[in-house]
């Protein structure tokens, strides 16, 4: 079953996040914006709600799905919680519709503290954050 696309890392780039969350002058209003990105995440099929496509390391329901085209990789994400489908963007943001050497290459860490993300997350979401990067990272290793 092919994913369905959206447009983080196309329309939406990590330049794009970091350039509004900069604007923003405290986190309240970043945790907003970072919200509202997630309601711009097309839902996930019911179907690949399984543990196929489930991620371990998160506190909320995480699911991930990736597909290779042409030497680019997609991905399709959804969670259950808010905040963390609007996480899940901002790693799109980052790393999808990119080659898997671009994704490897990606400086995930300099990205996040560009906006001091992680410090401002509980450890419990840092930790799903991380498993993001992680399961992002491995599909992408798998594909050089």
């Amino acid at each position: 079953m092919a994913i369905t696309q959206n447009t983080f890392g196309n329309d939406i780039t990590s330049d794009d996040i970091l350039d509004t969350l900069g604007f923003f002058d405290d986190w309240e209003e970043r945790y907003k914006y970072i919200i509202d990105l997630g309601k711009q995440l097309p839902a996930m099929a019911d179907d690949k709600k399984n543990d196929d496509f489930l991620l371990r390391g998160c506190q909320s329901q995480v699911w991930i799905d990736s597909e290779i085209n042409d030497g680019v990789l997609s991905f399709e994400a959804d969670s259950d919680a808010h905040i963390v489908k609007g996480l899940l963007c901002v790693v799109l943001a980052a790393y999808n519709h990119k080659s898997a050497a671009d994704i490897i290459a990606f400086d995930i860490d300099a990205y996040f503290d560009g906006v001091d993300l992680v410090k401002h997350l509980s450890p419990t979401r840092g930790n799903g954050l991380r498993s993001m990067v992680q399961k992002i990272k491995d599909t992408a290793q798998q594909n050089l």
